[in-house]
């Protein structure tokens, strides 16, 4: 049958409604119960070993990504696969999280006796507390739903972003409980621009770029040579291994400017004396935050004595992906 526009858009907003519904009803079910599961993982001398069937295990799988990735050892066992060879997953001292919205499908009654008998803490995520899955868990999560957001109430919708949201809550409360740092959260995302901010210092960027530097006696001519060598932009003005100044692009605009002579001109003579600068062992990703709020393209790279280390541009972080 055909939908309007208006019929579409509405159809969409009743969806984004229900579910919102069905997450907001969550909170009535976090109890001490909750707190007893998030003690038992804790706890746990082994992993987390989390299944699921059907759209559930979808939702499965992202839960042990997210718990991998914030210091809760997880693995995925599919339901179906454990009961024929995959269950030699589970070691002891393993917690088997499983997930079902009715907690009462074949595999699932199959599965759950064969954890029990190997004697592994078995909590469920369900959407049915009185179901076969509920009453045999050591712990239960509740994540029932009022009805899903398909019209024919069959499609699992409303109950898998119940799950999901479950799943979180879950993943964030065990994080906090640890401790879990941005520092502790770099070690398990190296890759991609994520784990560059969290990782990636400005030494280790400053170190691939030339690093200009005269002295506040050095000639204008040899100051532009410099400069144009490097190709930065800038040069640090360096007296005893100590930054003194800067001179950039701007400033040799505004000294030829000045129509005046240029045969005796020094570096000192028209350096900045107040140099925006960063220390080396900052992350990479505190240089973006500089450089917006004063304007500028590039950051004197220093250590903590003030010594002249090099230079960081906009173009080292647009390159890394952390801008």
């Amino acid at each position: 049958m055909t939908k309007t526009s208006e019929n579409i858009q509405n159809i969409a907003k009743k969806t984004i409604r229900n579910e919102a519904q069905a997450i907001a009803n969550l909170e009535n079910f976090i109890d001490s119960g909750f707190s007893d599961v998030v003690n038992c993982i804790l706890n746990m001398k082994g992993r987390l070993i989390v299944s699921g069937i059907g759209k559930s295990a979808n939702i499965g799988t992202k839960l042990v990504s997210t718990l991998n990735s914030t210091g809760t050892p997880a693995v995925f066992m599919h339901a179906a696969d454990a009961i024929h060879g995959d269950l030699g997953i589970i070691q002891d001292g393993d917690v088997v999280l499983c997930i079902s919205k009715s907690g009462n499908t074949p595999e699932i009654k199959v599965l759950v006796p064969l954890i029990k008998n190997f004697g592994n803490t078995l909590i469920a995520l369900v959407g049915n507390t009185t179901s076969y899955l509920a009453q045999h868990a050591d712990f239960k999560l509740n994540c029932t739903v009022i009805c899903e957001a398909c019209p024919n109430n069959l499609a699992p919708t409303a109950s898998t972003t119940a799950q999901l949201v479950m799943g979180d809550a879950l993943a964030v409360a065990l994080l906090e409980c640890r401790g879990f740092t941005a520092k502790d959260f770099g070690k398990y995302h190296p890759g991609g621009a994520l784990g560059k901010q969290l990782y990636l210092r400005i030494l280790d960027l400053s170190a691939t770029n030339g690093k200009p530097c005269v002295s506040p006696e050095t000639p204008l001519k040899e100051v532009i040579l410099e400069m144009t060598g490097k190709r930065l932009g800038v040069t640090a003005v360096v007296e005893n291994n100590k930054l003194v100044g800067v001179i950039t692009d701007g400033d040799l605009r505004r000294l030829l400017q000045k129509n005046q002579p240029l045969e005796t001109v020094l570096a000192k003579d028209f350096m900045g004396v107040s140099p925006k600068t960063i220390l080396d062992s900052e992350m990479a990703v505190n240089a973006v935050e500089i450089m917006r709020k004063h304007g500028i393209s590039q950051l004197l790279v220093v250590n903590d004595a003030n010594e002249y280390h090099g230079v960081i541009h906009f173009h080292d972080l647009l390159r890394e992906g952390i801008v």
